[in-house]
């Protein structure tokens, strides 16, 4: 599994396991299960989920799928804006990490901005890791702007990773966001970086996965990888999609295949604001 290194310098994997939408149908909570313990085993170990996934219930099936393997395992939590209050977050983790059975997560992000002072949320990030609870924290859906502002604030350089909408069809990060990041050693976390199958019957992903005898999904999320610095959290119920999706990392898209892709999925000739789903 190729990893990429957080600010830390902690290495993690760049193609990991989402979890949204997951948990909401019971009669495929054991085939979800199945399907996250494979990923574990293809090296799929970064986790994502959060306590807004199925009203917590995502948490509890992560949980049960790691049990026994928690130290293998790199587990990503969030918590929601309305939480994220000082006293609001430590509660909110508490409760996550309830639900998921373990003692710590390995990162644990501010879901999106809400109305509650950045400086209150980080503040209670701080509390976090030093009372063991959370060795990481980040950010998911900020923009530039609100990057600039979380580095600016007292403690706020250890900020891990922008989780962000990212994949062909939503190529607006590339023009500033990701630059900005990268400069400064910052992974972007891909979400939906197949656009929850949405893009898939485009004619030009069909192109290029006949000639490499692929699957279009797993060109889409070939091409999200193609750059270090890039975790992807594709997220599959299926165990034969996470096999798919872990032979995606083996697919080297060549030039051709991308001068193809960026004819249909252009790249931004100008700032955009951030895309959320």
């Amino acid at each position: 599994m190729r990893t990429t290194k957080l600010p830390s310098g902690e290495e993690v994997p760049v193609l990991g396991q989402g979890t949204w939408r997951m948990a909401e149908d019971r009669s495929l909570r054991e085939t979800e299960i199945r399907a996250l313990r494979l990923g574990v085993e293809l090296g799929m170990t970064l986790i994502d989920t959060a306590e807004m996934y199925a009203d917590g219930r995502a948490e509890r099936l992560v949980g049960e799928a790691v049990a026994g393997h928690r130290d293998e395992v790199f587990l990503v939590g969030k918590v929601l804006p309305r939480n994220a209050t000082r006293e609001g977050t430590v509660a909110a983790c508490e409760g996550s990490l309830r639900r998921l059975g373990t003692d710590r997560l390995d990162l644990y992000l501010l879901h999106w901005r809400g109305p509650v002072p950045l400086e209150e949320t980080l503040a209670a990030f701080e509390q976090l890791v030093a009372a063991g609870l959370v060795r990481h924290w980040g950010v998911s859906n900020f923009d530039v702007s609100d990057m600039e502002e979380v580095v600016a604030l007292p403690g706020g350089a250890a900020v891990q990773t922008d989780q962000i909408l990212y994949n062909l069809t939503r190529r607006g990060p590339e023009y500033e966001l990701i630059p900005w990041c990268h400069e400064r050693g910052l992974p972007i976390m891909a979400y939906s970086p197949i656009e929850q199958g949405r893009l898939l019957d485009h004619q030009a992903l069909f192109d290029v996965a006949d000639r490499h005898e692929v699957t279009p999904a797993q060109v889409a999320l070939a091409w999200v990888l193609r750059n270090d610095g890039v975790i992807a959290i594709p997220k599959s119920g299926d165990p034969a999609h996470v096999r798919h999706n872990a032979a995606a990392l083996g697919i080297h898209l060549t030039h051709d295949d991308l001068l193809l892709l960026d004819a249909a999925f252009p790249p931004p000739l100008s700032r955009r604001p951030l895309e959320t789903l």
